[in-house]
């Protein structure tokens, strides 16, 4: 295995028991994040995203993961979240496939993609099934993403 496989393994061990400190010690401090929920984020509000989701949680998340591959500068995993969405307790099963970019043996560019139009139909019930695959709903569900973020960094100020 070689150590950025090492540090993708650690960083999912970590998510798998809602650690979100190990997972950022994964991290570049430089390090960029992007999916289709929360967009673009850099540097500390990656780690309050993770630690935000760790919370709202309460622990009732399910990680697994598979085909870790890296070499010195890039790397992949398969990844799935089996969780309850927070603001209506419906329940998510999402597949995720992650790609990453290491500096200095950690992940500083850290990229999951998976089909919004399938969290939105899980997480939002009939209006993300019938509004899901919209540029509108997706924008809605991003500028919520978002908000919540800022709250969370707020209350742990």
């Amino acid at each position: 295995m070689t150590q950025n496989e090492k540090t993708i393994t650690k960083f999912y061990n970590a998510f798998a028991n809602g650690d979100a400190t190990k997972m950022c010690e994964c991290y570049h401090p430089n390090i960029q994040f992007r999916d289709p929920i929360f967009g673009a984020l850099k540097g500390n509000d990656v780690c309050k995203m993770w630690e935000m989701l760790m919370a709202k949680s309460n622990g009732n998340v399910n990680i697994k993961f598979s085909e870790v591959k890296a070499d010195d500068y890039h790397g992949s995993a398969l990844w799935e979240a089996t969780y309850n969405f927070s603001k209506n307790n419906r329940e998510v099963v999402n597949k995720i496939r992650a790609e990453f970019f290491f500096q200095d043996d950690l992940i500083m560019r850290h990229t999951d993609d998976f089909d919004i139009w399938k969290w939105s139909k899980q997480a939002l019930g009939l209006s993300g099934h019938l509004l899901g695959w919209t540029g509108y709903m997706q924008k809605k569900i991003h500028q919520n993403a978002l908000q919540s973020l800022k709250k969370y960094q707020k209350s742990t100020l």
